[in-house]
């Protein structure tokens, strides 16, 4: 049976494979301009266009061009798609950047040296399998090891992996077959190749396309969750989850523990110190609590000044305990940013878990005993006599 497939319209799919992507991610691009891993990706395509194109008109480029000239691209292609994977990642730095770049360039005139003073063609497909392999093997192995990745993101991770180890494997096979591994070798191996190529496009492209969206759907939520001065949850965000966190306390029959605070005369550092003070307080004072809270409850930022922190399963005295600690680190802790001590406020409720018990009620105790600790002269925590 003849399995061969025709060298010129395959090359010519993938082209226009790429030119489709290109096409694609060009009209995702124009309100996504800031995001720098597509601009990436959409110009490794446009290069690896380029390179296949280059294939096409193999016969008519002048002897000794088209291949260097092809793997050449294809380098900084392959380089350009393995940035993109790593800015997905959030891990891209200019230390990277640099390896990349000296990387590439040695692929790429070691490719050269290769093809213009030892050609052989086994010999160019083993380094350049395996130049290809070292470019990807680091961005597919972070986004199977990251704590935070996503199941897509592991799964393209694998994609990468394997393809990083389908290189090799061609490397391995090529020094076997004695050249049957080449793309101009018709048979079998040039048929699996063709397929493989193909279908390496259209899983790289879509895969990367879908992990770009779920990048700026995740930016998205993080936007309408959290507070974008100090980073903690919103208050929406916060009543939510502080509403699922009591249901499962009620569940359980365990306690909860609501704190409101706030920073005594916020409005007087304001007004002395200038706003862009106050928000350094305010971004301060959030990292400082959550630091000290750790994971034994979680913060949210009501509005202005005014904070809450939802305790689970913590007892009276015990929340009571924690919250003389956070006034204590508060008060007590100078800043490395300005040359300013302030205090805060605390009122503190605790109530056993029930389907009734509602955050709002939580709040209204809490702010009850928020005015009592205003009253009594700040700088201190009241505990709620509905505790």
């Amino acid at each position: 049976m003849n399995v061969s497939l025709d060298m010129t319209t395959v090359f010519i799919s993938i082209v226009i494979g790429n030119l489709f992507t290109v096409i694609l991610v060009s009209a995702y691009r124009h309100k996504h301009m800031k995001d720098i891993a597509v601009n990436w990706f959409f110009v490794s395509r446009c290069l690896q266009s380029m390179a296949w194109g280059t294939l096409i008109f193999r016969s008519i480029l002048p002897e000794g061009v088209a291949i260097p000239l092809m793997n050449s691209i294809l380098f900084v292609g392959s380089a350009f798609e393995t940035i993109a994977l790593i800015r997905v990642q959030d891990a891209f730095t200019r230390k990277v950047k640099r390896f990349y770049l000296w990387l590439t360039v040695l692929f790429i005139v070691g490719f050269t040296g290769i093809y213009y003073f030892y050609n052989y063609e086994s010999i160019r497909i083993v380094y350049a399998s395996l130049c290809t392999a070292a470019l990807i093997i680091y961005p597919a192995y972070g986004m199977i090891t990251k704590r935070t990745a996503s199941t897509l993101m592991r799964t393209m991770g694998c994609f990468y992996g394997l393809v990083a180890l389908s290189l090799v494997g061609r490397a391995v096979m090529t020094i076997d077959a004695f050249g049957m591994m080449s793309l101009f070798y018709p048979g079998i191996y040039q048929s699996l190749q063709f397929v493989s190529l193909y279908f390496i496009m259209i899983l790289g492209n879509t895969g990367f396309i879908l992990l770009a969206k779920e990048r700026a759907d995740d930016s998205l939520i993080r936007l309408a969750s959290f507070d974008d001065l100090t980073e903690v949850f919103n208050r929406r965000t916060f009543i939510q989850k502080a509403e699922a966190e009591i249901k499962q306390l009620a569940g359980k029959g365990l306690p909860v523990s609501f704190i409101l605070f706030d920073i005594d005369e916020y409005k007087t550092i304001n007004d002395t110190y200038g706003h862009d003070v106050g928000d350094q307080v305010l971004k301060y004072m959030s990292r400082l609590v959550q630091d000290t809270l750790g994971t034994q409850g979680f913060l949210g930022r009501y509005g202005g000044d005014e904070f809450a922190i939802l305790l689970p399963g913590l007892q009276g005295a015990e929340a009571e305990k924690l919250a003389e600690k956070l006034r204590t680190c508060i008060s007590g802790t100078p800043s490395t940013v300005f040359s300013l001590r302030f205090t805060v406020s605390m009122g503190l409720v605790t109530v056993k878990a029930s389907p009734d018990t509602r955050v709002s009620r939580l709040y209204q105790l809490s702010d009850q005993a928020l005015y009592e600790a205003k009253r009594g002269g700040r700088n201190r925590v009241v505990r709620s006599k509905s505790s």
